[in-house]
């Protein structure tokens, strides 16, 4: 398989998600503390940041008690509570990546994507062509808010499900992201539920996968070894769970055997649990291992 250049990966992803506005980068962030909570390791802040005019997304903000040089952008799965399972609100442990991180030191920020937690919006009522690309815009501007921070000098895109291919998304596009983390995130549009790629195409996510390229890998501008491609040589960690029914682990490996020459050795991590779909605690621990050595 030949790759796409980065240049034109972006721009068939384009295609597909509808165009990266600018606009929204010149805007103020308007960031506003709603509730403050302490913790042993760190401040919990519920804030709200503007992304498009008039339009505040609702976040987590962790702020570890020692000063912090990294910090990451933990994205949430398709969980109707949103941000709030990757801050440890819930029993799902597998999901606290938010409070593991900020534990561990880093400053976080956890932000709802659309329709999820308390953000309900119509993002298609703004222009936008897919849920996929509004969500690209609002961690863009998350990212603008952990940089503004003094000292913060390394942003890391993390995520699991729905996070796990949305912190690959926001890595290919935005360079200033220096690690990312997926965990059962992504596989070949080829073997993704054998080539149906329906689940891509709701509202939710990117309807002219449906409306323009009728559902069909083949059509597809796009495939995930171009996006992987996008981020090195950047730092990516890979979770892939073996039997993960969403996410075809030999799908995840021919994308990496593609795209894996692109990143130095250093740079490129994949942990294969003999779990379900999840991010197992042993991978987690390999995963912000990873992160500590690539943003050290």
């Amino acid at each position: 398989m030949k790759l796409l250049s980065r240049t034109e990966t972006l721009s068939r992803m384009q295609e597909v998600m509808g165009f990266l506005p600018v606009a929204a980068t010149t805007l103020p962030l308007n960031v506003r503390t709603l509730l403050t909570e302490q913790f042993p390791a760190y401040t919990r802040h519920k804030i709200t940041f503007q992304t498009d005019p008039g339009d505040h997304v609702p976040a987590w903000l962790l702020v570890p008690h020692a000063t912090a040089t990294r910090s990451a952008i933990c994205l949430h799965s398709t969980q109707r509570s949103g941000k709030d399972e990757t801050v440890g609100i819930g029993q799902r442990f597998s999901r606290h990546t938010a409070k593991e991180l900020a534990e561990r030191g880093y400053l976080v920020i956890a932000p709802d994507y659309p329709n999820f937690g308390e953000y309900y919006l119509d993002v298609y009522a703004l222009g936008y062509q897919s849920a996929s690309m509004k969500g690209i815009v609002n961690h863009r501007r998350a990212v603008d808010l952990l940089l503004s921070h003094a000292g913060i000098r390394h942003v890391a895109a993390v995520g699991h499900s729905l996070g796990g291919h949305n912190s690959l998304f926001l890595a290919a596009f935005d360079e200033r992201v220096t690690a990312a983390v997926t965990s059962c995130g992504f596989t070949s549009f080829a073997k993704y539920y054998g080539g149906d790629l329906t689940g891509w195409s709701h509202r939710g996510y990117m309807p002219r996968i449906a409306t323009v390229y009728n559902r069909d890998p083949r059509r597809m501008p796009f495939d995930f070894p171009d996006v992987l491609a996008a981020i090195a040589p950047r730092a990516l960690f890979v979770n892939a769970p073996l039997h993960d029914a969403n996410f075809e682990v030999s799908g995840v490996r021919d994308c990496l055997q593609t795209a894996g020459p692109l990143f130095p050795k250093q740079n490129l991590e994949a942990a294969y649990p003999d779990s379900e779909h999840d991010f197992p605690g042993e991978a987690r621990l390999s995963a912000w291992r990873f992160l500590d050595d690539r943003l050290r």
